[in-house]
């Protein structure tokens, strides 16, 4: 059995070398991997990170830069169903509170009408154009009978949809496919004119349109900058 003791000043390391190696050999090993590596006593008060650590601090990085310069998003369809940002509330879905909407939208609707009368082909497509919201509505003409006679200011003008308050204060959802709605619009002009020479009742005139709800399926922000053409209508 080999004798693996060190002699006195002799560095244990460099004496197992020895016993393996040549004497220059052992001297080269041992000045670079022994004698000038480093010795930590203790690990530092910053030890250094590992990989996984390091690219996670990286992603943490870019990921707090990235939310800094991200602008706010506007919230989808799904996220203002789920808050009811767009829903009337039930004590507020009241006919008498959405009066004052209504004489607003007659005013509006009769500055589009204009006072030359009848009604001319781009005075035509300005109502069809026009926002709807506080329009008086009657359902006309449907395919579901139970919705004939249904009539309310219009609270909400969807693509698909018109939301009605009712006198009842109810609120209700009118399908514009398959229907036809109608509404009327006073003439201002007599009614002035009634101020200075009163009319009879039958003498005052309301101008009655009727919108085919197959053909207005636009949002009121989308009707606004589309040009309506005269075209075939299966349906009628």
């Amino acid at each position: 059995m080999a004798n693996i003791s060190a002699s006195p000043g002799t560095h244990v390391a460099a004496h197992l070398l020895s016993l393996a190696h040549p004497p220059t050999t052992t001297s080269r090993i041992f000045a670079e991997k022994v004698k000038l590596r480093p010795l930590h006593l203790k690990p530092g008060e910053n030890p250094t990170p590992s990989g996984r650590a390091y690219r996670r601090t990286l992603r943490l990085q870019a990921a707090s830069k990235l939310k800094k310069k991200r602008k706010p998003q506007p919230l989808s369809a799904a996220e203002k169903r789920a808050t009811g940002l767009h829903s009337i509330p039930s004590d507020q879905q009241k006919y008498a509170i959405f009066e004052p909407l209504h004489q607003l939208w007659t005013g509006y609707i009769n500055e589009i009408l204009g006072t030359g009368r009848p009604i001319s082909g781009p005075v035509a497509a300005k109502l069809a154009s026009a926002d709807y919201h506080g329009a008086l509505v009657q359902v006309a003409r449907s395919r579901c009978t139970s919705r004939v006679g249904v009539k309310g200011i219009v609270v909400k003008d969807t693509k698909f949809t018109f939301e009605i308050i009712t006198k009842d204060n109810e609120l209700k959802v009118l399908p514009k496919e398959h229907t036809v709605f109608r509404f009327e619009v006073r003439d201002d002009t007599e009614a002035e004119e009634s101020k200075d020479a009163p009319l009879d009742r039958a003498a005052k005139k309301s101008l009655v349109f009727e919108l085919h709800g197959d053909q207005f399926q636009h949002r009121a922000v989308d009707r606004a900058n589309k040009k309506f053409k005269q075209h075939f209508l299966p349906d009628l």
